[in-house]
C-alpha cells in the first residue's frame, strides 16, 4: 500500500468535500465514487493479491446478478477483523464499492486517512448511546433521500466482533431472558437495525442477509495476517430480502432481525458440519486485476518521481531524515489501524450473575 497515492486521494476528497459538495452533493458523490475505489482498492490489492485471501460467494444467480444495481441494507455476523474489507471485496466485485456506507462507532472516524476518507463518503458515526445516537441516525438517513444511486448501508447489528468470551455472555443472557440460546452469533442489538428499517424503507428496496464463515480447515484471516501475506478462504452466503415483507411496526422489525440470527445460527452449524453453504449456489466472482492495475501504476509513478527528486535534488541529511520520519509515521499508523481492529471494548448486554450453566453452555 502506497501512503502517498493514499494522502493525495484523500486530500483530494477533503477539497471535492469544500469546494463541490456545497454547490451539488449528487456531483460530490459521483465524483467522490471514483475517487474513494481509487483509493480503497489498494487496500483491496492487499487482499486479493498480496495475501490471496480467497471470497467464496453463495447465492442464487437472480441475486448476484441485482447485487450493485439497488440500494440495499446489508446485515451481516461479524467473524473477524476483516469483515469490513471483505463486504468492500463484495461491493467491488459488483461495482458498487465507492458507494459503501456504513453505520461505526465514531472512533473509526478517527483513524488515520482511512476513518476520515469513510466519512467523506457519508459513513453514519456513532456514539454508541441511544440518547445521541437517536438523532445522529436521523440525521444520516436524511442525507441518504436524495443519494441518487445504488449504494450499500452496512449494519453490523451483533455491535461487536464475535469472541468466545462474548458469546458465553450472550448465553448467559439468552438463558436469563427466555431466548434461543446462540451457539456461533451474538444476540443481535436491534435498535439500528430498526430506525434504519423505518427511516430507508421507501428508498431501499432489499436487505442482503449475509453470513460469514471461515472453513475449519483453514486460518482464521486477520488484519495483521493479512499484511504479512498469508493465505485464507471466507465462504459468504448472501439472501436477498424484500424491504417490503418486513413488519410495519418497531417490535416486529426487531424481532424478526432476532429471527434471522437464529437461523443464521443454524447455518453457520451446517456449514461447521459440511464445511460450505450447499444449499446456495457458488457464484464465480473471481480476481478483477483492476486493483493489481491501481497499484502498478501507482508505484511507477512513485518510482520515476523519486528518481526526478534525486536527480533535482542533491544527497543532503535532511533529506534521509525526513524520508525515516515518513517511514516511520507510516509504520505507526498501520499499527493503529492494527490495533484498532483488534479492539475488543464493547456493550455487551448485561447478564446474570456467574452460575453453573457457564461451564455447559459453550461448545468445546
Amino acid at each position: 500500500m502506497h501512503s502517498n497515492d493514499i494522502l493525495r486521494c484523500y486530500y483530494f476528497q477533503a477539497l471535492l468535500f469544500i469546494l463541490v459538495r456545497p454547490f451539488s452533493k449528487n456531483i460530490f458523490r459521483r465524483i467522490n465514487k471514483e475517487v474513494a475505489e481509487l483509493l480503497w482498492l489498494e487496500i483491496i490489492w492487499l487482499f486479493d493479491w498480496w495475501a490471496n485471501v480467497k471470497v467464496e460467494l453463495y447465492t442464487d444467480q437472480e441475486t448476484y446478478g441485482i447485487m450493485g444495481k439497488e440500494p440495499a441494507l446489508i446485515i451481516s455476523n461479524h467473524r473477524s477483523d476483516i469483515d469490513w474489507l471483505v463486504g468492500w471485496v463484495l461491493a467491488q466485485r459488483v461495482g458498487c464499492l465507492g458507494n459503501t456506507i456504513a453505520l461505526a462507532k465514531k472512533s473509526l472516524s478517527y483513524l488515520p486517512v482511512l476513518g476520515w476518507s469513510m466519512w467523506f463518503s457519508g459513513c453514519i458515526s456513532l456514539e454508541r448511546s441511544w440518547n445521541k445516537d437517536e438523532n445522529i441516525l436521523k440525521s444520516g438517513f436524511q442525507e441518504l433521500n436524495d443519494f441518487h444511486q445504488p449504494f450499500w448501508l452496512a449494519v453490523f447489528v451483533e455491535g461487536t466482533r464475535f469472541t468466545h468470551t462474548k458469546l458465553l455472555a450472550a448465553q448467559e443472557y439468552a438463558v436469563s431472558v427466555g431466548k434461543p440460546i446462540p451457539r456461533n452469533v451474538l444476540i443481535p442489538r436491534t435498535k439500528g437495525f430498526v430506525a434504519s428499517v423505518s427511516h430507508l424503507r421507501s428508498i431501499i428496496p432489499a436487505i442482503y442477509d449475509i453470513t460469514l464463515a471461515i472453513p475449519k480447515d483453514k486460518p482464521q484471516p486477520t488484519l495483521l495476517r493479512m499484511l504479512r501475506g498469508c493465505s485464507s478462504v471466507v465462504h459468504v452466503r448472501v439472501e436477498r430480502r424484500l424491504m417490503q415483507e418486513l413488519p410495519e411496526d418497531e417490535s416486529g422489525i426487531a424481532q424478526w432481525c432476532r429471527d434471522v440470527f437464529v437461523v443464521k445460527d443454524a447455518l453457520l452449524d451446517r456449514h461447521l458440519a459440511t464445511g460450505t453453504f450447499g444449499d446456495q449456489e457458488c457464484q464465480d466472482i473471481g480476481r478483477p486485476k483492476k486493483s493489481l492495475m491501481v497499484v502498478i501504476c501507482w508505484s511507477c509513478f512513485l518510482f520515476f518521481s523519486a528518481i526526478k527528486f534525486f536527480e533535482w535534488c542533491p544527497f543532503s541529511w535532511g533529506g534521509v531524515v525526513f524520508c525515516a520520519v515518513f517511514l516511520v509515521l507510516v509504520l505507526v499508523l498501520m499499527q493503529i489501524l492494527i490495533v484498532f481492529s483488534k479492539s475488543e471494548k464493547s456493550t455487551a448486554p448485561k447478564v446474570p450473575p456467574p452460575n453453573t450453566l457457564k461451564e455447559n453452555l459453550l461448545p468445546a
